[in-house]
């Protein structure tokens, strides 16, 4: 029996079963879980890679494609070079493709890495009020923070929580 000092809050409940559903990824470079919650109720999970029935990074390697961005840091100007595979569907993306916009509404999604600037795009026009994820990705933080608030989506980091062990796999970036 779980004492309800041992019991997990939700916090870290959703994002162990969002790193789980990470665990469906074939991609070779990043895997990425995502739950939409509505209070909470799971009303769907989702993770990244090829479209159904089109081979995967795994088969056929990933499509890397290189972006350069300009960006000012402590007054200065610094090029940050971006690489991504355009193979695979983000686990955001598949978890809009996959839920219904009523569902949304008002809705958190728990995702295991913080969203990429097209992820957050359309995070922040589904209909959701709040991201909550574990892993950083600092080349879109400070635009994707900027939009949130501008947007009023709550945005935050579990910076103290752990992944199930089972479920952690070593990312390239």
């Amino acid at each position: 029996m779980i004492s309800p000092e041992t019991r997990k809050d939700w916090d870290t409940y959703f994002m162990d079963i969002a790193y789980m559903v990470s665990t469906r990824s074939r991609c070779s470079r990043r895997h990425v879980g995502a739950v939409l919650v509505q209070g909470k109720k799971l009303l769907g999970t989702a993770y990244n890679g090829a479209p159904s029935g089109v081979p995967d990074c795994l088969e056929a390697g990933c499509m890397i494609a290189e972006d350069y961005e300009v960006t000012v840091v402590e007054g200065q100007e610094k090029v940050i070079k971006k690489q991504r595979c355009i193979r695979t569907i983000h686990a955001e993306q598949n978890l809009l493709l996959f839920t219904d916009r009523v569902d949304r509404e008002g809705s958190s999604v728990y995702v295991t890495d913080e969203p990429c600037w097209t992820c957050a795009n359309m995070l922040a026009n589904s209909g959701i009020t709040e991201i909550v994820y574990h892993r950083p990705y600092p080349k879109d933080t400070g635009k994707v923070t900027a939009m949130m608030q501008q947007k009023g989506i709550v945005f935050r980091r579990l910076d103290t929580y752990s992944p199930p062990p089972e479920t952690v796999v070593m990312i390239q970036d």
